[in-house]
This record gives structure tokens, C-alpha cells and sequence, in this order.
């Protein structure tokens, strides 16, 4: 499968990202997100899209048994072996919509903003259900509805050049929208909030805490990241199954 991420230009792009360059310290969502994980002391777990491994490396430091990172880019794969200092983590290339794991494999998945380049959430839903032993909690970051849904994730410009405001549009036709990012064509995938919330709770999971993350205040001095203020770029869900 094709990998927009190990395109040389969009990875060399998205290697000089804040996110990239700092961790888990720049990434704008990351001090809600932490404030929802788990206690992964003894526990065993998967991290979905795991890019360049930060949040498995998170997850070893603070007393996880085991770790497995799934990802399809080799490029990101490549730098979190490099960036791995622990013998517990294991990475795996592989599509998180067709890698398949035992039942009852983990205690802890988590997702940072990689669902939504899959096509199909229900089926991605049925399998960590699967995969996670009774009581075992889910926590994912993707790109908010509100974000997704027009498509183009930019904002409307006055004639002034001046942001006007955020088009929200098309909400309810879901599937495959093509955003510009990075300097790249980027193809991900439009759904709504019923369809992450419901697929959680028909698939035996109640939902423990949705928060869509504003910008912290350290970085709203950041250029463009007051703006960030007007419109959710983000949405987190946690849940345990039952």
C-alpha cells in the first residue's frame, strides 16, 4: 500500500514539524492526551500508528510490560528503531486497518492521528475490542468531524487575505476527502461523531471521557495558534470494554 509518508519530500516536511523535532513536547494535544492515559505499569500494549514511536517509548518508560508499535511508513518505523531504547518495544510494518493480533493480546491500545486515514472505523473498532482483554482501555487521538468534513482543512480567506472563517461542509457524506499538507496532496477520511461514538458503543465499549484539546497556553504565542481558538482540530476518546 502506498504511503504518503514515505514520500522523500512529505517525510523530509514532516520531519522539521514541532511535533517531530520536540516529541511528545510539541505536540500541541499532548497534555490533555497524557492527562487521560492509564496507569501502563505491567501492562501490555499497542500503540496504532505509532509513527516515529513516541508514545511507545512513553508507555516502556513508565512500566509497561510490553510494547508494540504498528505502523505502515518504513520511514517513521526506520527513526523509531533508531530513537528505541528499550528491549520490550517491538515495531511492526503493517496497515492498522489488516494487522491482526490474537484475542485478549493487550491491556492498553492507544491512536494519535492516524485513524483517520483509515477508511473503515467500524471494522477498526470490532478488532481492538477483540484485542483487548475485559476491562482493557482504548484512548485515540483523530482529526475532529468539524475538521475533516469540507475537506480542504483550510481556512476562508476575505479579500484582504485575512481568515474569514472555517468552512464546515458536507458533514454527513463521509469518506475519503483530499487535504493539502505539508506541500502535499494527503488523502484521509471524513466520518462523523456518531460513527467514532457509536462503533465504540455497539462494539462493547463504554465511553469513559471525550475532550477536544484547545491549545495550551505556553504555545499561544505561537503564530497562527490563537486562531487554533476558533474552530477543533482535534478529538480524544477514551474507553474501556465492558
Amino acid at each position: 500500500m502506498n504511503n504518503i509518508y514515505d514520500n522523500e519530500e512529505f517525510f523530509e516536511s514532516y520531519s522539521q514539524m514541532a511535533r517531530s523535532q520536540k516529541g511528545l513536547d510539541g505536540a500541541g494535544e499532548w497534555q490533555t492526551l497524557k492527562d487521560l492515559l492509564p496507569d501502563f505499569k505491567g501492562k501490555r500494549v499497542l500503540d496504532l500508528g505509532c509513527g516515529y514511536g513516541w508514545h511507545c517509548l512513553y508507555a516502556a518508560d513508565h512500566g509497561a510490560a510490553s510494547v508494540v508499535g504498528v505502523d505502515l511508513s518504513e520511514k517513521m518505523l526506520e527513526v523509531a528503531r533508531k530513537k528505541n531504547t528499550f528491549s520490550n518495544i517491538t515495531y511492526l510494518q503493517a496497515s492498522i486497518d489488516e494487522v491482526t493480533f490474537e484475542a485478549e493480546s493487550f491491556d492498553i491500545v492507544i491512536s494519535s492521528l492516524a485513524i483517520h486515514y483509515i477508511a473503515d472505523f467500524g471494522k477498526l473498532a470490532k478488532n481492538i475490542a477483540q484485542w483487548l482483554v475485559p476491562e482493557g482501555q482504548l484512548i485515540f487521538s483523530v482529526e475532529h468531524p468539524i475538521f475533516t468534513a469540507e475537506g480542504s482543512q483550510d481556512w476562508s480567506y476575505d479579500e484582504a487575505g485575512k481568515i474569514a472563517h472555517f468552512p464546515v461542509d458536507n458533514y454527513f457524506y463521509e469518506g475519503k476527502r483530499t487535504a493539502h499538507f505539508l506541500g502535499s496532496d494527503v488523502t484521509k477520511y471524513h466520518r462523523t461523531l456518531t460513527t467514532y461514538l457509536d462503533n465504540l458503543l455497539t462494539n462493547g465499549f463504554q465511553i469513559k471521557r471525550i475532550v477536544e484539546p484547545m491549545p495550551p497556553e505556553n504555545m499561544l504565542d505561537i503564530p497562527g495558534m490563537q486562531d487554533e481558538m476558533r474552530r477543533p482540530m482535534m478529538l480524544i476518546v477514551k474507553a474501556e470494554k465492558e
